[in-house]
């Protein structure tokens, strides 16, 4: 009867420091899904008026360059009439 409870705590012991090995800091866990991949970088352009730097496809073409609004390729043509 003695060793039953001497294997029986061992079994325990056992049981109890898997369980913390698995689920310490750091540690990859098995049921989890892998990270995504990060999405790729986008170009980015300056606005030809105020210099902001935005993404290519927010970006306005106009007669100077690309621009960040309407308002600001309006006022850049305005300032810069074709020659």
């Amino acid at each position: 009867m003695k060793f039953l409870l001497v294997v029986l705590a061992f079994v325990i012991l056992g049981f109890l420091l898997r369980n913390s090995w698995r689920n310490r800091p750091g540690a990859p866990r098995r049921d989890s899904a892998p990270p995504e991949a990060p999405p790729a970088p986008r170009q980015m352009l300056s606005c030809a008026q105020c210099g902001l730097h935005m993404p290519r496809d927010e970006a306005l073409p106009g007669r100077g360059g690309v621009f960040c609004s309407e308002a600001h390729r309006s006022a850049f043509e305005r300032a810069h009439p074709p020659a």
